[in-house]
This record gives structure tokens, C-alpha cells and sequence, in this order.
């Protein structure tokens, strides 16, 4: 973003309220970031110029810059500036594919199929589809991207006679819409959520520095008969990724 289009954005500061100056600068410039208005590769202006326009210090912008450094969401560029890197994916606890929230949210979803065949399931995957070990099914493996860039990687596992599966489908649409597609009524999942660091050839796969912070979630599908028709073993990038949960008290 150059200075002309930054003095275009209304950031609105209450010097008033408790909230620290530094923290609202920072939620508008996400919010901005989130909804489009600084897309990715656009440049913040420099922090003397931004300070000056709105009132504040410099160690103030400098905070604020540097809180969404730490998510990811800027980066700094020797030469270049502040840069817009993407808006991280917040993705709602549903059962929803990856694809189809990538695409709600605008985020030009791309699939990369690294593997696709049959192979026998492993002991995990057996476990959770409720089948022999050793049992063929379809073996997925996809990059999944958001604007170009690596988001997730994806495995996952199909019994061989809920669906046919190809790479050509599979790079043009999201899994579960190929199932709901051959028939398959999704109605329930079972989903573990955890997080570690990433291995060398999952960072590379990811665009990460070997020992990044991943996501980690895996997936058991059932449709309307109760039948376990697809299980996921997925990592996403921490950086551009988070999952957000309602909670509700039970009464």
C-alpha cells in the first residue's frame, strides 16, 4: 500500500478508552486486511509517516506493526517496507471442507494432488472407517492453497466403494463436495484438534521454516446411516490458520 492509498483507510482511535492505542491500530489494520481492503503484497506506509498522520508515537505504530508481524499477517522487507502477506484462514468448527471455506471467505482455493490410488488402509485409518487393517481404500494426499500460497497439507483415507476418486477431481473441487456429488448424505464427524512442530519435508511442502508451528486435526465423516465414509489426518500452517469454536453453557 503506498502512502496515498493508506491516507485512504479510516482508522477511528479513542484515546478515551482503556483498550491500549497500540491494540486498535493493530485490530483495524487486521480488519482491513481481513476484508479486502489490504490485500496481499499491498505496503504499509513508514511508521514516522502513519505516526504523524495519527496522532501517536512511533513506538506505538511499532507495536501495533509488529503484533501482526507475529501473526503473520505483515512482514518486513529490507528495500521494499511493511508488506501485506494474506489474511490468516479462520475457519468455523462445522462440517464444512476446507475448499468450501476457502471459497466463502474469497480465498481462491487451488488443490495440488501429490498422491491418489489405492492402497491398504493403516492401522489408524482402519480404526476410524471401521475396517480390517490392510483393507483397500482410496489414499489421498493434496496440497491445499489459498492465493497461491500452501495452507494445508491433507491426507486422507476413502473406503473404495463410497466413490471413485481422481486427481483431475480432485484438483477441480473439494472432497466432500465429490462425495455429496456420488450420493453420500453427510450428517456427523468426529474431529480431534491438537498442534506440534513441523517436520523438515512438511515445512518445505508448506512454505514453513523446519520446526514452524502446525495445526493438527483429524477427521472421521459418517453419513445419515452412520457409516464412516471418509477419515483426514490434515496439518495447516499456524501462521495462515486458526480454528474458532462457540462455546455455549450448558444449562
Amino acid at each position: 500500500m503506498t502512502s496515498t492509498a493508506s491516507a485512504r483507510l479510516d482508522f477511528t482511535l479513542d484515546r478515551t478508552s482503556p483498550v491500549p492505542l497500540y491494540y486498535q491500530l493493530a485490530r483495524q489494520l487486521e480488519a482491513a486486511i481481513e476484508q479486502g481492503a489490504l490485500g496481499p503484497g499491498s505496503l504499509l506506509g513508514n511508521e514516522i509517516e502513519l505516526a504523524g498522520r495519527l496522532g501517536l508515537s512511533r513506538p506505538t505504530v511499532r507495536q501495533a506493526i509488529q503484533s501482526l508481524v507475529d501473526k503473520g499477517l505483515l512482514v518486513r522487507r529490507r528495500g521494499v517496507g511493511t508488506q501485506v502477506v494474506h489474511s490468516q484462514v479462520k475457519r468455523p468448527m462445522e462440517l464444512t471442507s476446507l475448499y468450501d471455506d476457502l471459497q466463502a471467505a474469497g480465498q481462491s482455493p487451488a488443490t495440488r494432488v501429490l498422491a491418489v490410488g489405492r492402497r491398504p488402509a493403516p492401522a489408524e485409518a482402519a480404526a476410524a472407517l471401521g475396517i480390517a487393517e490392510g483393507t483397500p481404500v482410496h489414499h489421498v494426499e493434496r496440497l491445499r492453497l489459498a492465493h497461491g500460497e500452501p495452507v494445508a497439507y491433507l491426507t486422507n483415507h476413502v473406503p473404495e466403494d463410497v466413490l471413485e476418486l481422481d486427481a483431475g477431481k480432485l484438483e477441480a473441487t473439494g472432497l466432500y463436495r465429490l462425495l455429496r456429488g456420488a450420493g453420500i448424505t453427510l450428517h456427523s464427524a468426529r474431529q480431534t484438534v491438537g498442534a506440534r512442530s513441523a517436520a523438515a519435508e512438511e515445512a518445505a511442502r508448506l512454505d514453513e521454516p523446519a520446526g514452524a508451528a502446525l495445526l493438527t486435526m483429524r477427521r472421521t465423516a459418517y453419513d445419515d446411516t452412520g457409516r464412516a465414509v471418509e477419515y483426514g489426518s490434515h496439518v495447516y500452517r499456524a501462521s495462515r490458520y486458526s480454528f474458532e469454536f462457540q462455546l455455549l453453557v450448558r444449562s
